[in-house]
């Protein structure tokens, strides 16, 4: 049997169902009316729904005394900024002082509240004695169940079938445990909570079926419902067909019972399914209250209701159209997504979601980690070279390439992210196109680590190009940070990757990375798709290589392109070759020309002096506000007045409200006054949140211990992440070794000079 309303009652958020009454209802629509006659329709419903912090269709239903609110504060706060209207312009009459008065409204609403609860409580009243008459009586009968029923509190939602979220932080470690995010409401929840409150009112039975793709939060939707209409209910969840039908024969699912059935296909097909059908059917003729809970994927719904001659689920297709029915939409809508921003501002996993999801924020949220475990644990015999083509998608996007990324590039740079007895083992003919297939592989028939781009004209998808799914490539920006791409990811890139800003982008990544010969590759093809920035960069590589005349010529291009940096460069090379009178020139031509480092080198600095009492007054302000941001500038600024005590103070106090960079600072200080122990150990917890600079700093220390294996281990991981200084730190004092010498000239690898300027 399914619930019907209550007369004269409603739950929160549904229309109120009884006339005009004298009292709380009488009194929200006087008030809406002093609203519109009075004061102009001010102040708006939009205005009033920021200060309750519910939708402006809320605030317009209570006004109308056509809903009812569960709290008195959203309508307290209503009250309030009507009141201020109101003596904003005068209107102190002793009708409107009575009609405003927040005291007389509290009371008249805490009459109403207890009005309409009272049916509910005498529901329950009556429940409660039932259950202990029987109470014996079930306890033995349950004792032999496989699944017997449990106090709702005593249910996790991960073991009612609810996925786990994608961690706020997604990085390296996914596997943080059983994440639960804050809940987002949407209409249908309002509605389905309404019909559990009706069903346990009239102590009905009732089945409730909550219909939604994979990954649509269909089950977490469910479990949130049965959590706040029926928190004090029992619930039983059988772990399959036999022990359902051994519950429903044992009477296990009596008065305020859940019956969960997560999934309930997997009760309703096969051989036992009609079976379990036809004992559903004959629970929901018994008295309540209780609740048969089923979730349930559109298809099956669509194949388990469908007719035929005679159809093949006949007792499932009855069972199901007496269900109470909520649909989960596939998508937030735009009011849906605005209560996830309000709530992504204290919840990092919505945030997320947010991010690389919406309006699909479900789906993010609940497959994110499947694709995660997907690409880092291969169990296909075709997953590891998946993976490495997932690998190098993960490194183009996190190193510059905006465009879509070509497949020819995929499968080439994926050979580097193989082992050689991978590639040995490989078909030659046919490796890619399994590995593709693997990385296009629906997780929870979601999404796909790299997915087709629909073609902008017609049907289908542009050939030969692929997208890396949002959230994956999220956590390979944190999970691959400290990574370098191998030697054939940078080639292929330079191979097949066209867009100007993308090879001078990933130019820049070489660089960084000291991979100085795939970086003048790099820049190379950036000049030569027009991209006349890259000249200078591309002039430093050859400089250091020790080709003057071609690097003279490339820095004269750039500063005709209108880089004014170029001829600074061009005259600190000048100057390094003894010809101080051309360096002179060109310095003076660089800074009139507008170059601040060229009127610096001049000993033409024209700043306003810093008035450090002042910063110092204002950056004081913001710590006041909470800034841990501003701690840290603090303690910078106190250590450099040498007041390093009070620095310390600062850099420790924002270390412990989670600064990473103020490790770093805190270390540097430690280091300065002599604490090398404390100095190190606070390098390596930097290091290990990702602070490059904190393993250039180790390196360093490591070299001067004498600890030169350490010193260039720790160089190397640094310019891998991108940070060079300690290498080449390294390289200039032991400049005699030839190892070292070819690190200096042509960077990491590949053991060859760059390529010749064209």
């Amino acid at each position: 049997m399914r619930a019907g309303p209550l007369r004269g009652t409603a739950p929160h958020g549904a229309p109120v169902q009884h006339g005009d009454e004298d009292g709380f209802f009488d009194s929200l629509r006087r008030l809406g009316k002093l609203k519109k006659e009075r004061l102009g329709g001010q102040p708006s419903d939009r205005a009033l729904a920021e200060k309750a912090k519910v939708r402006p269709t809320t605030v317009g239903d209570w006004l109308r005394g056509n809903r009812f609110p569960q709290e008195f504060d959203p309508i307290r706060a209503v009250l309030r900024e009507v009141q201020a209207e109101a003596y904003r312009r005068g209107l102190l009459d002793e009708e409107t002082k009575a009609l405003l008065d927040e005291g007389r409204l509290h009371e008249v609403y805490r009459a109403e509240a207890a009005r309409r609860t009272r049916p509910v409580r005498d529901g329950v009243q009556r429940a409660q004695a039932h259950r202990v008459l029987t109470h014996d009586e079930r306890l033995a009968t349950l004792a032999a169940l496989p699944d017997k029923p449990r106090p709702l509190g005593q249910w996790s939602p991960r073991r009612l079938g609810v996925h786990p979220a994608v961690p706020g932080r997604a990085a390296t470690t996914p596997q943080q445990g059983f994440v639960l995010p804050a809940y987002v409401p949407r209409p249908h929840d309002a509605e389905l909570r309404a019909h559990l409150v009706d069903v346990a009112a009239a102590g009905d039975t009732s089945l409730v079926v909550v219909l939604g793709a994979s990954c649509s939060g269909k089950t977490r939707t469910a479990y949130e419902a049965v959590r706040a209409a029926l928190s004090d209910w029992e619930l039983i969840f059988p772990t399959g067909p036999d022990s359902l039908l051994a519950a429903l024969t044992a009477g296990a699912v009596g008065p305020r019972t859940v019956l969960w059935l997560n999934e309930a296909q997997n009760f309703l097909y096969g051989p036992a399914g009609e079976t379990s059908a036809a004992a559903l059917l004959r629970r929901l003729d018994h008295p309540g209250p209780a609740v048969i809970v089923a979730t349930l994927w559109p298809r099956y719904h669509q194949e388990l209701t469908a007719y035929g001659t005679v159809g093949p689920h006949p007792h499932a297709r009855s069972l199901l159209a007496q269900a109470h029915r909520t649909d989960i939409p596939a998508a937030f809508t735009d009011d849906d997504l605005d209560i996830l921003r309000d709530l992504a501002r204290s919840d990092a996993s919505l945030a997320l979601a947010q991010r690389t999801g919406a309006p699909a924020v479900t789906q993010i949220l609940a497959a994110g980690p499947d694709l995660v475990h997907h690409y880092q644990h291969p169990t296909d015999p075709h997953g590891p070279y998946g993976q490495a083509v997932i690998s190098a998608a993960i490194d183009a996007r996190r190193l510059g390439v905006t465009d879509p990324i070509p497949l020819a590039m995929l499968e080439e740079a994926a050979v580097g992210y193989l082992t050689d007895a991978q590639r040995a083992a490989a078909d030659p003919g046919s490796w890619f196109t399994h590995a593709l297939a693997y990385a296009r592989t629906k997780v929870k028939d979601v999404v796909a680590a790299l997915e087709g781009i629909p073609h902008p004209v017609g049907m289908g998808t542009i050939p030969g190009v692929v997208r890396l799914a949002d959230y994956l490539e999220e956590h390979g920006q944190a999970a691959r940070r400290m990574l370098c791409p191998p030697a054939a990811f940078w080639t292929a890139a330079a191979n097949h990757i066209r867009n100007a800003s993308d090879l001078r982008a990933l130019a820049d990544a070489a660089h960084a990375r000291w991979r100085l010969w795939h970086a003048a590759l790099l820049y190379q093809k950036a000049c030569d798709a027009g991209d006349n920035d890259a000249l200078n960069s591309l002039a430093e590589i050859r400089e250091r290589a020790g080709e003057h005349r071609a690097a003279e010529r490339l820095y004269r291009q750039a500063f005709d392109a209108g880089d004014t940096s170029a001829l600074t460069k061009l005259a600190a090379m000048r100057e390094q070759a003894g010809d101080h009178q051309g360096a002179e020139q060109l310095y003076q031509q660089a800074a009139h020309a507008g170059d601040a480092s060229a009127r610096r080198r001049l000993g033409e600095i024209r700043g306003m002096a810093r008035d450090r009492e002042e910063t110092e007054r204002l950056v004081r302000q913001t710590v006041d506000s909470g800034s841990t941001s501003a701690l840290t500038r603090l303690a910078v600024m106190r250590g450099q007045a040498g007041d390093y005590r009070a620095a310390e103070r600062l850099y420790r106090q924002a270390a412990a409200s989670g600064s990473r960079i103020a490790l770093t600072g805190l270390a540097s200080l430690r280091k300065r006054v002599g604490d090398l122990r404390e100095a190190e150990q606070l390098y390596r917890q930097a290091a290990s949140t990702g602070i490059v600079r904190a393993l250039r700093e180790l390196a360093l220390m490591r070299e001067t211990a004498g600890d030169y294996q350490e010193a260039e281990r720790l160089a190397r991981q640094a310019a891998d992440a991108g940070d060079t200084f300690a290498l080449t730190s390294l390289a200039e004092t032991h400049a005699f070794e030839p190892r070292w010498q070819q690190v200096l000239r042509y960077g990491l690898e590949p053991d060859t000079s760059p390529p010749k300027a064209q």
